[in-house]
């Protein structure tokens, strides 16, 4: 057994001495030093911004407002335009209303036929329900995002099929600042 040991630790110390190896030590060591000096730096950056975290957005259809919480505090507002009907709750494909309840935001598309969107996760499971229950789709896609990709631009304030439209500035900053499964609440 001690003929072992003396083998192992003459190899073990020959390979340490080997200059490819050493290298490849080095090599390691020194990505984990940069590594670890990265994540310092991102830690700093993400306690700057996360008392400003958004934790809630909120859409108030009749004041054309969509604003942004972090905590209980609002930290931003913006103007916004809804679907070409706003009134009342979306029931049904092709109404050009925005829905209304509780929601949140289930994906980012930055392949949107706008200029970037989050999506909501409108339908949900209560409005599927009563959309079949009366015979119809309830639609969906339902989105915040900017302008159309194709230059065209609205010629009223509510234009969208239901969706919430901002600015291309404003859904820039949205799509950066807002992480999927924060909660949306749309209201009239």
């Amino acid at each position: 057994m001690q003929k072992i040991s003396r083998i192992l630790e003459w190899k073990f110390c020959n390979i340490f001495r080997n200059d490819s190896f050493s290298l490849l030590i080095r090599t390691v060591i020194l990505l984990v030093c940069v590594s670890f000096i990265s994540s310092c730096e991102m830690t700093k950056k993400s306690k700057a911004y996360s008392s400003r975290a958004v934790t809630k957005l909120e859409v108030d259809k009749s004041e054309r407002e969509l604003r942004v919480y972090s905590g209980t505090k609002v930290i931003e507002t913006m103007d916004i335009g809804l679907g070409f009907s706003p009134a009342g709750h979306k029931k049904r494909e092709g109404d050009g209303k925005t829905p209304q309840g509780r929601y949140y935001i289930n994906r980012k598309n930055p392949y949107s036929a706008f200029h970037l969107s989050l999506g909501i996760s409108y339908p949900n499971a209560h409005d599927r329900k009563q959309a079949w229950n009366n015979g119809y789709s309830p639609g969906g896609d339902i989105m915040i995002h900017g302008l159309p990709n194709d230059g065209s631009k609205p010629s009223r304030q509510d234009w969208t099929w239901g969706c919430i439209a901002v600015s291309n500035a404003e859904i820039e900053h949205l799509y950066r600042i807002v992480d999927v499964g924060t909660p949306i609440i749309i209201y009239e």
